[in-house]
């Protein structure tokens, strides 16, 4: 029993190395592992309608493409756009804080800030033309590495045809891994693999539900305040939303200092509350009741290490895993937590109650 383990730890040892080693072009393979993951039950749901599992994957497929194609063309160029206007605006940011907000708080605080607030609105001023034409840039230089650029467009033009082949084949990679566990191991593996699809369900198809819909309430409630950056602003607080809090807090400090610069009326704070305290009850009494209920359980603290952890060990690819991979890890970890309360490693009097119970 002791060299199985050893070997499994070994082989455990080897995959992870090789993960590490190919980390470069794991990046399309994941997001088409995810895509798939999230169309699988709707797939499923078509299937049991009467239709083959290849038409099923075939529709799923086309709205998951349709709903990424719609958000490059409808939302990415207006996003893009309030941004360069965002930077265009910071040096005059920047002097209103110098003049309005610094002085007051030298009158409060005696701190002499105008030095510092000076030396960062004139590095503004002097760097941010060149940040508008930094795309640019690093396209002409992605062009000149033919090698490099024929790489990014060969792992973007992957993801759509590993997705639909993983579709395809889901349930069947499934079985196949089930039926691949050791016939001791597998009632256990089944519930932690139970549990853990409960757990990433909740996550990627609710979690990031409730991320839109919180974007889309703070976009649209900004728009119609009629404060500038308004999308841009309403889509960065969603993103945040993914820490409890951080959304609302990160959203409605930026949209205050932006409104009350741009109105000058401290009575336009009160209407940027009013946004983010509805997307707030909107949360707290529909979305997260209904999609995420008390499922996935990550402490706040927990997501920000995973996500921070993520990304330094992986990069872009660490990031896109973290929660998910964190989530999976809280389940076992719950897992083996409940073993070592039954175990006489926690109670030492269980074994003897069980040693005088025995005849």
């Amino acid at each position: 029993m002791r060299r199985q383990w050893w070997v499994v730890a070994a082989v455990a040892a080897v995959g992870l190395w090789f993960l590490v080693s190919i980390e470069p072009v794991l990046m399309p393979f994941f997001v088409s592992m995810i895509l798939a993951y999230l169309g699988d039950p709707l797939a499923d749901r078509l299937e049991a309608h009467g239709l083959s599992r290849r038409l099923a994957v075939s529709l799923v497929f086309l709205l998951l493409l349709l709903a990424i194609v719609l958000t490059l063309l409808l939302v990415v160029p207006i996003l893009g756009r309030q941004l360069g206007q965002l930077i265009e605006s910071l040096p005059a940011v920047l002097n209103w804080i110098q003049q309005t907000v610094v002085p007051r708080i030298q009158s409060l605080t005696g701190m002499d800030l105008s030095t510092d607030i000076d030396q960062m609105r004139q590095a503004v001023v002097d760097n941010w033309k060149e940040t508008g034409t930094f795309a640019a840039s690093l396209l002409a230089q992605a062009s000149r590495s033919g090698l490099a650029l024929a790489g990014w467009v060969a792992n973007l033009a992957l993801i759509p045809v590993v997705t639909f082949y993983l579709l395809l084949d889901w349930d069947i990679l499934v079985a196949k891994l089930r039926g691949s566990l050791p016939r001791s191991w597998e009632p256990a593996a089944v519930r932690l693999a139970g549990e853990c699809d409960e757990v990433l369900s909740s996550f990627l198809r609710g979690q990031l539900i409730v991320m839109l819909c919180l974007g889309v309430i703070y976009a649209v409630g900004l728009t119609l305040l009629g404060v500038r950056f308004g999308l841009l602003i309403g889509m960065l607080a969603g993103l945040a939303s993914i820490v409890p809090y951080l959304g609302v807090i990160v959203g409605i400090s930026v949209a205050g200092v932006v409104a009350f610069f741009q109105f000058g009326d401290w009575l336009i704070l009160l209407g940027v509350a009013a946004v983010f305290g509805f997307g707030q009850l909107v949360e707290s009494v529909i979305l997260q009741p209904k999609l995420l209920g008390d499922k996935i359980g990550l402490h706040p603290v927990a997501v920000i290490f995973a996500v921070l952890a993520g990304g330094q060990l992986f990069g872009f690819t660490g990031v896109l895993l973290a929660l998910p991979v964190a989530a999976v890890v809280m389940v076992v970890l719950r897992y083996l937590h409940e073993h070592y309360k039954n175990s006489t490693l926690y109670d030492a009097g269980r074994q003897r109650t069980h040693d005088e119970e025995s005849p």
